[in-house]
């Protein structure tokens, strides 16, 4: 599917400047697909200069719904309506073709040998916010890679300025500081924008409602990703709580006719209890949120302290010099993420840790017993087209069961018999996430990962950190994913200009030390621009702070647990304790029922003085025994137990 500009059904043929504030409008649309209903009656309005995300899980008919708007696929019941004078560019997620027109041609929507000389100036400004280069515009754009090839289509529609824009997944193919400069763009741009992206600080960003596909409807959320996650949150325990209040009434109304309809006097009131069941507008119970991660994930061999060293190394390409000397080293569980300018040697740094660049000077060495996996940006060419899903996943050394296999591809959303397709009919995101598959379900103690969640939708997102929550290697990686980042990273790596600065801290750390004003800009910041951030050590050194920070938290945590034992230990001598005073207690209270306990002098008295004893020591017991009860529930308690 190619990227284009329509004009609106209501008047094909005509291009214009739509001036109705109303662009779009789907009203009460059903449609079935492969026997299944994706909506039913679903209704949405899009305004002129909205910003809206479309958000559900996979196959919940997201890309059906682009198919409608654009007229490819038709409603079963329904209209669905665009302002005359209106249009409407799309951006597919992947595949669009390129013929023999050159890239500059491509962009200023021009196949002869000169383009229009006012499209033309905004057409380069434009494929240079994209970063292609000006030797890149003479270029047939059929001799560029697909990921080129959908930049083109991208600023085809930038320069063209539809009045509503569907991006389907727009970043998939756009490095951070295009991503960057495309975000910045899209907040001036004239037009509406309706989008499908798993780039969740994309979409806090940009969009101001969201709108998610849910129950067969289109349910729209003010605000941003952000916000619609708290909003929902609100709405399932209004729902839930609703539902559970309706089903009380039905079973209430359904037990009454059920007990009197067989009675002559009662019958006509038990009908009307159905008729009143009938007639209510059944409230559906909350679809439970899907667990990404059902499995708990095989865990590689532990390696030595220390797992990847370079020493001194050169790295140049050509007369370019990258590294001068380079001296690096990552420790046993370490989560690294590597940030800095497009240039500046993060991809390099990757791929000569993982060999797949020589060193050409200096030393790699990897620490004891040290197995390495690197998933590169091209991981998806080292499938084999042929094979199906399921045995692709278990082709390994020592392959695990098919019920483990598909447990796993059931959380990467290969589900069904989706397992029994071959690799070679997958989309890119398919591709992508059955290659994360193998790597989880083989793991090396020192991962390597170049943009992992580039094609991934959220919910894969989510499974591939549900995965890494559980790893227990080491990992460096790359990503312009921020909130993957946040989840992940433990350390950032800053690099420019051949040098790295270590910042022994999570990616808000980061961002706090280095003054820096954007989440998203601060990934590709040169240092410069991180308003005057505070120097932090180099690596040598920062290695040294955090492994003296581990060191403490090691310590600590040794300090917490051995509390955690002999608060325990206690709890169980107390528990024992109240078990010997509450037998005593029972004893004594038999004795002073008994009446010949009254007829020796003085027993009465002895044996009631004990039980007040008991009774108090049981009080006192019981109160420590809460306490210590307490902590180990929440971990902490209002005064300290006593020892």
């Amino acid at each position: 599917m190619t990227a284009f500009v329509i004009n609106s059904f209501a008047n094909a043929g005509k291009a214009g400047i739509l001036r109705a504030f109303f662009m779009l409008t789907i009203s009460q649309v059903t449609k079935a697909f492969g026997g299944r209903t994706l909506f039913q009656d679903a209704s949405l309005q899009v305004n002129r200069g909205d910003r809206v995300g479309l958000v559900g899980p996979n196959g919940a008919g997201k890309s059906t719904l682009f198919s409608l708007i654009l007229g490819e696929a038709l409603p079963d019941d329904g209209k669905i309506a665009v302002e005359k004078a209106a249009t409407i560019g799309f951006l597919p997620q992947e595949n669009a073709p390129a013929t023999d027109e050159t890239v500059l041609q491509l962009a200023s929507g021009k196949i002869t040998e000169h383009t229009d000389w006012e499209i033309e100036p905004k057409a380069k400004r434009i494929l240079h916010g994209l970063a292609f280069r000006e030797s890149d515009f003479n270029r047939p754009a059929k001799t560029m890679s697909g990921g080129w090839v959908m930049r083109a289509h991208l600023a085809r529609l930038l320069v063209q300025e539809p009045d509503l824009l569907l991006l389907d997944e727009p970043t998939n193919h756009l490095d951070l500081e295009s991503l960057v400069w495309f975000q910045n763009y899209l907040k001036n741009y004239s037009g509406a924008i309706l989008m499908i992206s798993h780039d969740r600080e994309f979409l806090n960003q940009l969009v101001g409602s969201i709108i998610e596909i849910a129950h067969r409807r289109l349910v729209r959320y003010r605000g941003n990703w952000d916000s619609y996650i708290e909003q929902k949150a609100a709405r399932e325990e209004q729902q839930l709580s609703a539902y559970k209040n309706q089903q009380k009434e039905i079973a209430s109304l359904q037990a009454f006719a059920d007990r009197f309809r067989a009675k002559a006097s009662k019958a006509s009131q038990a009908q009307s209890k159905l008729k009143q069941i009938a007639r209510m507008d059944k409230i559906e119970a909350p679809v439970a949120r899907e667990k990404t991660v059902h499995f708990r994930f095989p865990q590689p061999p532990r390696s030595g302290q220390r797992v990847i060293t370079l020493k001194d190394v050169d790295h140049a390409y050509g007369d370019l010099v990258v590294y001068r000397g380079l001296n690096f080293e990552a420790e046993r569980g370490q989560r690294t993420v590597l940030v800095g300018p497009n240039g500046a040697g993060k991809s390099t740094l990757l791929k000569l840790l993982a060999g797949a660049l020589p060193v050409q000077g200096g030393e790699r060495q990897l620490g004891h017993n040290a197995k390495l996996g690197y998933f590169s940006q091209y991981r998806v060419e080292m499938l084999n087209p042929t094979m199906t899903v399921l045995d692709t996943a278990r082709d390994m050394p020592n392959p695990v069961s098919e019920q483990v296999a598909r447990t796993v591809l059931g959380s990467f959303l290969f589900r069904g018999d989706d397992v029994f397709k071959t690799t070679g009919v997958l989309s890119g995101g398919e591709k992508t996430r059955l290659a994360l598959v193998r790597l989880l379900l083989d793991p090396p103690n020192l991962l390597l990962m170049d943009e992992p969640t580039t094609h991934l939708d959220i919910g894969s997102i989510d499974a591939l950190l549900g995965s890494l929550s559980q790893y227990e290697g080491t990992l460096i990686f790359i990503s312009h994913d921020v909130y993957f980042i946040r989840a992940i990273a433990r350390t950032v790596l800053h690099i420019n200009a051949g040098q790295l600065t270590l910042y022994a801290g999570d990616y808000d750390y980061y961002l706090d030390k280095s003054r820096a004003t954007s989440a998203r800009e601060a990934l590709t910041s040169n240092g410069q621009s991180l308003n005057n951030a505070q120097p932090v050590q180099p690596v040598a050194e920062g290695m040294r702070e955090t492994r003296e920070r581990r060191r403490a938290e090691a310590e600590q945590r040794k300090a917490e647990a051995k509390i955690k034992r002999d608060r325990e230990k206690r709890l169980h001598e107390i528990e024992m304790h109240i078990l010997s005073l509450e037998g005593r207690q029972k004893e004594l209270t038999a004795d002073l029922e008994k009446p010949e306990t009254y007829e020796a002098g003085g027993a009465a008295m002895e044996l009631n003085r004990e039980l007040l004893g008991i009774n108090n020591e049981l009080k006192r017991a019981s109160a420590e025994w809460e306490k210590l009860a307490e902590f180990s529930e929440n971990g902490t308690v209002g005064t300290s137990a006593a020892k």
